[in-house]
């Protein structure tokens, strides 16, 4: 068993999972999938509010978002959820 890095390195991290991601078509929908037994499902993120600090209600936001966009997902649905703050 290895040791646990004391600090978190996202250059040795992050490419590959990046990778996995982008392989496995999570940043994309496909419209082409969408029918009636496989209907289209999206959440559609507003960012917060320029003026304001990110707060745990931001992190329970995302979390709930999450578990929408899984669910939606084992249900078949065609899924497009990109987390985060700023889609600008």
């Amino acid at each position: 068993m290895s040791d646990i890095p004391k600090t978190y390195e996202p250059q040795a991290v992050e490419p590959k999972w990046y990778e996995f991601w982008d392989q496995h078509g999570c940043f994309t929908a496909d419209p082409a999938r969408v029918s009636e037994k496989r209907p289209a499902y999206s959440i559609v993120i507003p960012p917060p509010n320029v003026t304001g600090l990110l707060t745990l209600g931001h992190v329970l936001n995302n979390t709930i978002q999450d578990i929408l966009a899984r669910k939606a997902r084992m249900d078949g649905k065609e899924v497009l959820w990109l987390p985060g703050t700023d889609h600008a």
